[in-house]
């Protein structure tokens, strides 16, 4: 199995990455100091900040948010409409927006998205994008695209929480997620039926 290591980030002394001097780049020294003595940031599992897809005029098909930077549905919305309207258009895989890293991935008419702090390492938030991105290829039998999205919206979410749970990572291989969701290779797009079995089996293992 891989699995995405859920490992304490490590944050630059003093200075933001590419700063110089000891000023402690953008980020006040008391807020550092506050947390470390050091100047550390504290180490955290909490590696993601939120994942959403949205369509290709930027409306929210699914999201996720895990933990309080946005914490009413109208901030999420309208900080999904600036990530689109900066990303929607560019050939490129990572923005920067409001103190946030973000990385993005587009297929046919939708847009996703996962989104870190600053601080975060882009690859960790890369390997989920790249873990979801492939799972919902595999789930949807290579057809990802708007319509075949919300159509299996429940399965979509299953597979959203098999990759992150709380912000931490926890898979980052799209056949374990896949199993994790019971879904096999050779089956059709996940009904009802096997959504709701996989409810059931979920509450007969924590019983």
């Amino acid at each position: 199995m891989q699995r995405a290591e859920a490992r304490p980030r490590q944050h630059p002394e003093g200075a933001a990455p590419g700063g110089g001097g000891g000023g402690g780049g953008d980020r006040p020294a008391a807020v550092a100091g506050a947390m470390d003595p050091t100047g550390l940031l504290e180490p955290s599992l909490y590696t993601v900040k939120a994942i959403f897809i949205l369509d290709n005029d930027g409306q929210r098909l699914l999201a996720k948010y895990y933990d309080d930077t946005f914490p009413s549905t109208k901030e999420q919305k309208t900080f999904e409409k600036s990530v689109f309207n900066k990303t929607h258009k560019t050939d490129s895989e990572i923005a920067f927006l409001e103190g946030l890293t973000i990385v993005y991935k587009s297929s046919i008419d939708v847009f996703f998205y996962v989104v870190g702090s600053s601080q975060e390492n882009e690859l960790m938030l890369v390997a989920v994008l790249t873990c979801l991105f492939d799972s919902l290829n595999h789930m949807l039998r290579k057809n990802v695209e708007k319509r075949s999205l919300l159509d299996n919206l429940d399965g979509a979410f299953l597979v959203v929480d098999e990759i992150v749970d709380g912000g931490v990572i926890l898979e980052s291989d799209p056949q374990q997620v896949i199993q994790k969701v019971n879904f096999r290779v050779d089956d059709s797009p996940l009904s009802e039926q096997s959504v709701a079995q996989v409810f059931l089996s979920r509450l007969i293992l924590s019983a």
